[in-house]
């Protein structure tokens, strides 16, 4: 099935991809001392996204589609058919809104992981398609890096602690010894995922993050729930049990939603709280989609100011997985002296963000 949805890809490149002639000859001629232009390829997960981003940081355009199933959670195959359905329009539409030519691109990005390994491979195969027909380099993208990197530009911090939080992750990270060192994590479900299922629990559409938020602000009375910290890791399956427990026996969903924000967030807050102490940082950034959260952005500011440090969110149209993120993350990192081959374009479902080297960041 893989094989025919990858056939379906490259022959859906055709229909966006234009035939280069000698307009690649000044392209190749002076990649630094021109803007760069870069198409950043995002599909680790249930979105698919491409944006357009310059070497001087700024988004030309920014266009994705977000896979809702009709029940349940999502399934890797349909996501990964969902990117290779609509994965060329999104890309000719980023291109066409940031105002450019196919022949003016100069690089291709794309999320390498980590990821569902077959939305990694159908994102990975377009992109490969690409490269090789625009004969432009190509740039591997760590997906977790870049929604940290995508909130240093948008805030000019230079040495943030992070927490970054979504539907595949939660962690607390930091710069240190030229990596992304992950001070914190969870330690089962992430943050994001486990709102959403229990949004599915309640009854709620998908995503249930942002539902669960607005009933929260209607809630009223406080039930317990387990609070999981341990050393600088969190848990959250537990509290996702006992809230399920908690609509059972009756208890009303906007006081379900409002005890679960406030436990989940406070635990997230600790952590931070601990990491800057450790660290010093005067810098404390909020990435990846629950950002949005703006209950979650009250409570990480306090942690900030009571450490004197500053804080962003990164906006909502860069908080969740958008190809501009990836397309950044690749200027960064070509400009640092890094391309990848097609052949060795392999995949990395489980790259980890504190796997890779940060080439284009000075090491402390």
């Amino acid at each position: 099935m893989l094989d025919a949805i990858y056939d379906n890809i490259v022959q859906a490149q055709e229909s966006i991809c234009i035939d280069v002639h000698d307009s690649l000859e000044y392209i190749h001629s002076g990649y630094h001392k021109m803007t760069l232009y870069c198409l950043g390829i995002e599909g680790t997960a249930h979105s698919f996204g491409a944006g357009i981003v310059t070497s001087e940081g700024e988004v030309l355009s920014n266009e994705w589609d977000m896979l809702k199933p009709a029940q349940g959670g999502i399934h890797p195959r349909e996501a990964s058919r969902h990117h290779s359905e609509l994965g060329p329009k999104i890309i000719k539409d980023a291109v066409q809104k940031a105002g450019i030519d196919f022949q003016e691109i100069n690089l291709i990005a794309f999320s390498r992981g980590p990821g569902l390994g077959p939305c990694l491979r159908t994102t990975a195969t377009i992109a490969r398609t690409l490269s090789l027909k625009l004969k432009i380099p190509l740039v591997d993208v760590n997906h977790c890096v870049a929604h940290i990197e995508i909130g240093c530009l948008e805030s000019n911090f230079d040495d943030p602690v992070t927490v970054y939080v979504s539907g595949g992750n939660t962690q607390v990270i930091a710069f240190a010894g030229g990596r992304f060192r992950t001070f914190g994590e969870t330690l089962d479900i992430a943050i994001g995922n486990m709102l959403d299922v229990l949004g599915r629990e309640l009854g709620m559409d998908f995503p249930g993050g942002p539902i669960i938020e607005k009933q929260a602000r209607n809630g009223k009375e406080y039930h317990n729930l387990p609070y999981s910290v341990k050393g600088m890791d969190l848990s959250y399956s537990g509290m996702l049990t006992a809230a399920k427990k908690l609509y059972s026996e009756g208890v009303s969903i906007p006081d379900i939603c409002y005890s679960v924000q406030e436990t989940s967030f406070g635990m997230l807050a600790e952590v931070a709280e601990r990491a800057i102490a450790h660290t010093k940082k005067k810098e404390l950034l909020l990435t990846g989609g629950v950002a949005r959260n703006t209950r979650l952005t009250e409570i990480l500011s306090g942690v900030a100011r009571r450490h004197e440090a500053m804080f962003h969110r990164v906006s909502p149209s860069l908080a969740g997985d958008q190809g501009a993120m990836i397309a950044w993350n690749g200027i960064l990192q070509y400009n640092a002296g890094h391309q990848i081959k097609v052949e060795n374009s392999h995949v990395l479902p489980k790259w980890r963000t504190d796997d890779q080297d940060i080439l284009w960041r000075q090491q402390n």
